[in-house]
């Protein structure tokens, strides 16, 4: 017979299956099972309870059951869609819960007490219709607060905007949980004690806040207390385009996570000439969108959306291509352009729906030559380089890391930022090096001990292939254990940099409370204070000064937040680490050392030619074996022989220093409102032609405003006529 495994072993064997892959994705269910067998238990022992019948079994079920809705509505809101889906929702797990109380009291009781509990099942089934009133009044409130227009940085105030009624009348599963608590409590203490009173009482409570919940929302249908008709608010909205008259926008639909992609246009926007507009259609997406005071519309609907025909604007900018960008496309009077949120050498950025823009603006050189290679259909002449606008806030490289370890500028650490992109639509392996070199490159970086880790993985990561998620948690654990092995001395806490934190808060969210609804937002974040935006800039400069001042210089950081922006880990950065991505590209503003892993299966030389963005770094094998001479190249800069190829490639995919992205993003923008107009006009005249005797009504034109330099553009084969100045 062996022996027993001593109790250290056995416990390293368990931290080691616990820390695997497979380990990681049981953690991150493990609650879920665990709540979901908590149910079908105590649901299961309740019915064999109320059938035996057996009345401790039936009360320990009872309360586990309720206290697991706890649980569930606390800790676990994912749970109640997976539940819902199951047809096992909130107000049928309630239902099935008072039923079996009140069949076990039947079988508890004596056969004559049947006609004494037949109120108490009335009273029930009462509670359970005024539930279903209050939802059917619950959604017809919903529906007259739902406005076909979402606004935000502007002022609504007529269209009757008001706060929204309580959270707890417009959602069926926390209002049946709370209403119905006392019916059930109350049956629990008559199972304990035999005494009908308390059923009476607790449904009798339960009856009278379900009829003030009734009268409460009937209240908010009368007429002065609804928000404006859609025709009202229709009329509103026209009226408000024509009064303040917009000239470029930018358009932008998408999920939840994909937000970033049009915050990062902000800025260069509010930085037009013009007045500037934010167009969303998700109504979810308003909130999404950081601090701002350029105003911004959510128009849902199509009908909503092709209202803009008739407005001043111009031109839409688009970072992204959704579903529903052909259904702006269809407005002829509009130009519109797309920009992209990155760009990088994946076939995603030569996306050949980009033919279906008038212009495509991009950084620089490399682009225009990428769209030539593709042969997607975008012409050499719609091709527009204004270079990056946002990479204005990367400062450029100042000298290698000093110090005893070769570190940061506080004589330390050399600080490597590894930021891998996604895993992609299409399941290239090359996409993303979280899967099969993540773990390596990690461990490589970890083993030296001058370097100090960031951490940032692109927000999709896991989205698609559930072992980029697996990865991504593992790496995360690699680097927890690494900083659990460093000691060091942390600087003190002197508050400043939560006191930062709430003034950031403050000038960047809107002090609503958790249960508004949109229409209450619209009232509270109706006009922009003037000047917020700037202040804006101010607060997160300090902010990011202070976060990583509050930070040891020997720790390393998982960077999942907001905050600190990518940008802001660039600056912090002596070296990046990251795949073929747009994360590069930007990165080369810096003019620092990076390096891009090679999960493509392609040779070396091969990889160098595919990708234009790789030209310029250390190619680095999924066994990482490289890093260690990267790091040592990255110290000594005399060892670094990519100085000159990083210089060159800069200004290849990123164009010239001068003039700067914002004055050739704002020549563009200014050329293409001038072709819109001069588009205007000829359809103008063209009408007229066709409709003898109808009045013409068009601008005064003059000359077509000159490009800036830099945004290059080959002349139309038709000149542009006569345009109206700004």
């Amino acid at each position: 017979m062996s022996e027993p495994l001593p109790r250290r072993r056995l416990a390293g064997l368990f931290l080691a299956r616990w820390t695997n892959p497979t380990g990681l994705l049981l953690r991150r269910h493990a609650p879920r099972a665990l709540l979901t067998a908590l149910f079908a238990a105590a649901f299961t022992v309740q019915a064999v309870g109320a059938l035996l019948p057996h009345l401790p079994l039936l009360l320990a079920a009872t309360v586990a059951s309720v206290a697991a809705e706890g649980v569930l509505h606390r800790w676990q809101r994912g749970m109640v869609t997976v539940l819902a889906k199951s047809h096992a929702d909130l107000t049928v797990r309630h239902v099935l819960r008072d039923l079996l109380l009140v069949f076990g009291l039947l079988r508890l009781g004596e056969q004559d007490r049947e006609t004494v509990y037949a109120p108490l099942v009335a009273g029930l089934l009462a509670f359970y219709a005024l539930h279903c009133a209050i939802q059917a009044l619950s959604v017809l409130v919903r529906r007259t607060r739902t406005l076909p227009v979402v606004t935000r940085n502007i002022d609504a105030s007529a269209l009757r905007l008001s706060p929204a009624p309580p959270v707890l009348l417009r959602r069926p599963g926390h209002r049946l949980l709370v209403f119905g608590l006392p019916s059930t409590a109350g049956l629990l203490a008559t199972a304990a004690t035999g005494d009908l009173r308390c059923a009476a009482l607790g449904i009798a409570l339960s009856l009278g806040l379900a009829l003030m919940g009734l009268f409460d929302l009937l209240l908010w249908l009368l007429p002065s207390r609804r928000p404006a008709g859609e025709q009202e608010v229709l009329d509103w909205f026209d009226a408000w385009l024509a009064e303040y008259k917009p000239t470029v926008g930018l358009y932008f639909s998408g999920g939840a996570s994909s937000a970033y992609q049009a915050n990062m246009w902000l800025e260069p926007l509010a930085g037009l000439e013009g007045r500037p507009l934010i167009v969303l259609r998700e109504r979810f997406m308003v909130q999404k969108i950081a601090a701002t005071d350029v105003p911004i519309v959510c128009l849902p609907k199509v009908s909503t959306l092709m209202r803009l025909e008739q407005s001043t604007l111009q031109v839409l900018i688009h970072p992204s291509n959704s579903g529903k960008t052909s259904q702006i496309l269809r407005i002829p009077t509009l130009k519109h352009t797309f920009v992209n949120h990155g760009e990088s050498d994946k076939l995603s950025s030569c996306n050949p729906y980009a033919k279906a823009y008038d212009e495509v603006w991009v950084a620089g050189p490399a682009a225009r030559e990428r769209y030539a290679l593709a042969e997607v259909g975008v012409e050499d002449k719609d091709v527009v380089e204004i270079g990056r606008p946002q990479l204005d806030a990367v400062r450029p490289y100042a000298g290698p890391p000093t110090g005893p370890r070769g570190g940061a500028a506080d004589g330390h650490f050399t600080t490597v930022l590894y930021a891998p992109t996604w895993e992609g639509w299409d399941g290239n392996p090359g996409n993303t090096s979280v899967i099969e070199a993540g773990e390596n490159l990690v461990r490589a970086l970890l083993a030296d001990p001058g370097v100090r880790l960031l951490y940032k993985p692109h927000p999709l990561t896991g989205s698609v292939d559930p072992r980029a998620g697996e990865a991504d948690l593992l790496i995360r654990d690699l680097i927890r254990a690494a900083n659990r092995r460093r000691t060091g001395e942390r600087p003190a806490a002197n508050g400043e940099l939560a006191g930062l934190t709430k003034e950031l808060d403050a000038l960047t969210s809107i002090d609503c409370r958790s249960g508004a609804d949109q229409v209450e937002r619209m009232l509270l974040q109706s006009t922009p204070e003037p000047g917020r935006a700037e202040a804006v800039a101010r607060a997160a400069r300090a902010w990011d000064e202070a976060y990583w001042a509050s930070l040891p210089a020997w720790e390393h950081q998982v960077v999942t937040d907001v905050r600190p922006a990518l940008y802001s880990c660039f600056n912090r950065a002596d070296l990046l680490i990251s795949d073929v991505s747009s994360v590069v590209s930007d990165f080369l503003a810096s003019g620092k050392p990076y390096a891009v892993a090679n999960t493509s299966g392609l040779p070396q030389e091969t990889f160098r030619e595919m990708f234009p963005t790789v030209r310029a770094a250390t190619v680095l094998a999924p066994d990482a074996g490289g890093v260690p001479g990267l790091l040592e190249a990255v110290r000594h800069p005399e060892k670094d022989e990519l100085v000159a190829a990083r210089a060159e490639l800069k200004r290849h995919l990123l164009g010239p220093d001068e003039p700067t992205s914002q004055e050739r993003f704002n020549a563009a923008a200014q050329a293409l409102c001038a072709a819109a107009r001069g588009h205007r006009v000829r359809m103008a005249e063209r009408s007229a032609a066709e409709l003898p005797g109808q009045r013409l009504e068009t601008a005064t034109p003059v000359t077509e405003p000159k490009r800036g330099p830099g945004s290059e553009r080959r002349p139309e084969t038709e000149p542009e006529p006569a345009t109206p100045s700004r």
